[in-house]
């Protein structure tokens, strides 16, 4: 049985796979620690996917038009080490005899490693399953701007029955299948083994019907069989109206003499006994990290695909390029974008405008200068204000759109947006209310340690979105972000600060949180103090009693109880929309805005949690250590302790105190 041109030569595929189990055996048992099962499970079914449907390049790992493929059951990383290091990526040998050790690229779960040729690996079960569908998203838009010369590739995504049982596979399998994206491709390891056991004890469905229920092609396969499996995977790779589940019936630890199909082959070394055994019993040498002449050739072959492939390529942009002068441009705008500088409309000092509608004000403007803008909100566009008006909708029949309906999936939402964001060419977003990033932060969490630039909008930022009450209201969910490392977190005060926020996030490739409230808050006068956004926090009124902090819609509250001082009071006010940038300026900065010696208290409405940083042990923290209420907005801030009156009374005990 052929496919393509060529028959698989069943001997050399048979030492490929062999090969991916012995080493990753060996480096699972040298480190004592890891999950040497999977591996060995779907190496035939790596071998035949990297051997002969893959298409990349070792030695241009970042290649825009190439393949991407994701491991969402990550905690079989020796399987990706293996492949990337038998097909000629950068991954050592030595790389993989130091598997899960300090300071090496070969970590237990590893997340995107680029460089190396991966592209997401990830730990949290589920996570790489939607990020998946975020790259089919990306490469259908991206072709309908560029062409099939220019972007043409598939998302390949290995899967196991941890993913499948995560709620987040249900959710982008909808999504997935209902966005009809063809270039999706998943392998289901499907070996009947979790950590507690068998499947069957708590995941008995019907897998590939309930693919086929949300608009999946579907084949079933024996993953042992490689031709069978070339098989699946070009039948696969032949359906472009629907994504594809190929189930692949597996054995775990396939030919441990005692551990194959049992739970002790998942996440733990086999031991010496087992190794040897499974050594004796495929007639592999008794030596570690054995690696057979002819392996890497052969795989090397199929390499030579994407070498082939990113030369065509590269031949089409040219002469693309040469008959369009725009081409090049174009092309750069998206995937080298320069730096933004936004406008505004010109909001009005003294007028009232609540933050999320000047999100809605600038977008359209954000859309023109950032073409590779792309995103939407869950079910929420018409509160989140997030929305490109000429942007169009993507959809199975239009993939030019630039306005993605994620439906009430939040959970989904994250992933997609990591995915766009990780395949490139694209900036992508995400928008709900503040308080269900409850639902995202695994996916946010990804975004800080891969360090993308994903960008989540979050509005009904705080108690004031009034009386939709406690379930709705965030409370510690700035103290919780803020805690994240590698996540910048913007809380604007008013307009001005919104266009600014923005503008300093699309100005750099990091994730960011962008907050807007509900509420109608003040447009603060801010002339001459443009540009303190981006340096996370300013001076905006001088004083020389104390300094007060404050962020958001506390920031007019603290204007206000500043003024009601001043009399008694030089009152410093200082909006700190950005503290994670703050905090990363020189000291010399740091200093001038809050002087060593000067009182400091902070006002924020939510909890207290993080601020004693800057209030110091003899400061003041005015918060919210308490869940919410329902009720309009003012009667919340009164009983709060959040309005003008009620923060200077608390500021004036406190300096009487002091």
């Amino acid at each position: 049985m052929t496919h393509g041109s060529t028959p698989i030569d069943l001997d050399r595929h048979r030492a490929a796979a062999l090969t991916i189990s012995a080493l990753a055996m060996d480096a699972v048992q040298k480190a004592n620690s890891g999950h040497p099962g999977m591996p060995m499970g779907m190496a035939d079914l790596a071998t035949v996917l990297w051997s002969r449907h893959l298409v990349v390049h070792p030695e241009h790992p970042r290649w825009s038009d190439r393949d991407r493929f994701v491991l969402s059951n990550g905690h079989g990383s020796m399987l990706l080490y293996a492949l990337l290091h038998l097909c000629g990526f950068p991954v050592t040998l030595d790389d993989i005899k130091s598997f899960r050790q300090w300071g090496s690229p070969t970590a237990g779960h590893p997340e995107y490693e680029p460089h190396l040729g991966i592209e997401m690996t990830t730990g949290p079960l589920g996570q790489g399953f939607g990020t998946a569908v975020g790259m089919a998203i990306a490469e259908a838009h991206l072709n309908s701007v560029f062409g099939d010369d220019l972007v043409d590739h598939r998302t390949w995504v290995f899967v196991s029955d941890g993913d499948l049982m995560e709620g987040i596979s249900s959710e982008t399998a909808s999504l997935a299948g209902h966005l009809g994206l063809g270039k999706l491709n998943y392998v289901y390891d499907d070996n009947r083994i979790s950590i507690d056991g068998p499947t069957d004890i708590t995941f008995s469905e019907d897998v590939v019907a309930r693919f086929e229920a949300v608009g999946w092609h579907t084949v079933t396969v024996d993953g042992h069989d490689p031709e069978a499996i070339d098989a699946a995977l070009s039948e696969a790779a032949g359906e472009n109206e629907r994504p594809s589940l190929v189930a692949a019936r597996t054995h775990i630890g396939k030919g441990a003499p005692g551990k194959q199909d049992t739970p002790s082959a998942h996440g733990a070394p086999l031991g010496r006994d087992e190794i040897a055994g499974w050594r004796a019993g495929v007639g592999w040498p008794d030596e570690d990290f054995h690696i057979p002449d002819g392996v890497r050739e052969y795989f090397g072959a199929g390499m030579d695909r994407g070498r082939e492939a990113r030369a065509a390529w590269q031949q089409r942009f040219e002469e693309a390029a040469e008959a369009d002068p725009d081409l090049r441009p174009r092309w750069s705008s998206y995937h080298d974008p320069g730096p933004v500088e936004l406008q505004g409309p010109g909001f009005q000092a003294g007028s009232e405008l609540a933050t999320r509608r000047a999100i809605g004000a600038i977008f359209d403007e954000i859309g023109d200068k950032v073409p590779g803008l792309i995103g939407g909100s869950a079910d929420l566009v018409g509160s989140t204000k997030t929305i490109l008006s000429a942007g169009g909708s993507f959809s199975r029949t239009d993939r030019s759109g630039r306005n993605l309906h994620f439906g009430v999936r939040e959970h989904a939402m994250g992933t997609v947006v990591n995915g766009m964001a990780l395949h490139g060419g694209l900036r992508p977003y995400g928008a709900t209310f503040f308080v269900f990033s409850d639902y995202m932060r695994p996916a946010m969490r990804l975004s800080a340690i891969m360090d993308i630039p994903s960008i989540w909008v979050f509005t009904h930022e705080s108690v004031f979105l009034g009386e939709d009450g406690p379930t709705h209201q965030p409370i510690e969910h700035l103290a919780s972000m803020r805690a994240m490392p590698n996540m910048a977190v913007f809380r604007p005060a008013d307009a001005g600060e919104m266009v600014e926020a923005w503008e300093t996030v699309l100005n750099q490739r990091h994730p960011a949180i962008i907050l807007g409230t509900r509420q109608g808050v003040p447009v603060l006068d801010r002339a001459g103090l443009e540009g303190g956004v981006a340096r996370g926090g300013y001076v905006l009124r001088d004083g020389s009693a104390a300094a007060v902090i404050a962020t958001g819609s506390e920031v007019s509250v603290a204007m206000e109880a500043a003024d009601l001082l001043s009399d008694t009071y030089s009152i410093r006010v200082v909006s700190m929309p950005c503290a994670e940038l703050f905090l990363d300026q020189l000291e010399e900065y740091r200093r001038a805005v809050l002087p060593e010696g000067l009182p400091v208290a902070t006002v924020e409405a939510g909890a207290t949690f993080g601020w004693a940083r800057f209030a110091g042990p003899d400061g003041l923290t005015i918060g919210i250590d308490r869940f919410g209420a329902s009720a309009p907005a003012g009667r919340i801030a009164e009983e709060l302790g959040l309005t003008g009156r009620k923060v200077a009374e608390r500021l004036a005990n406190w300096l009487e105190g002091a």
